[in-house]
């Protein structure tokens, strides 16, 4: 009877610590920030997913594609809407959504811009393409005070 007693403590109190602990948060991949592992997690890629071009391309897309809307240039609203979104396993860009607002009409836009979007190259794992979450910051600020770096030179 005092094993039994001693077995149900342990398992309620095992229980309770498992109840206290936090939810994993989502994995998100961030360019240059992958690192080969010698036993990587079952949902993580070998390879990361990458815009056609690469980030000077994405760039130049925004550049192109994001119009700054009038009601928050007259606000004087600035920042970033961070979004994100699945690239599918065919390099789709779908589910797409505002993690962080920035107010109502950047949100919408950056989700119009999201939906302009072209296919990505989709991640790999041991080699086939899997679908993969990404967050991704989508810019706003009057084009007189946006200022966008230029890429770095490669020099070989």
């Amino acid at each position: 009877m005092k094993h039994l007693f001693f077995i149900l403590l342990a398992v309620a109190s095992a229980l309770r610590a498992q109840a206290q602990q936090p939810a994993q948060p989502p994995v998100v991949l961030k360019p240059g920030h992958m690192q080969a592992q010698a036993r990587p997690a079952a949902n993580r890629p070998d390879v990361p997913p990458q815009f056609v071009g690469g980030s000077e391309k994405l760039s130049e897309f925004f550049q192109q594609q994001v119009k700054y809307p009038e009601a928050a240039r007259v606000k004087q609203v600035t920042g970033s809407v961070l979004t994100r979104f699945t690239i599918e396993a065919d390099g789709r860009v779908s589910n797409a959504g505002v993690v962080k607002s920035l107010s109502p009409e950047c949100d919408a836009e950056a989700l119009r811009v999201l939906g302009l979007m072209p296919a990505w190259k989709p991640a790999t794992r041991k080699g086939q393409p899997v679908a993969i979450q990404v967050q991704l910051p989508v810019p706003f600020a009057d084009a007189s005070t946006l200022k966008v770096e230029p890429g770095k030179t490669k020099f070989e």
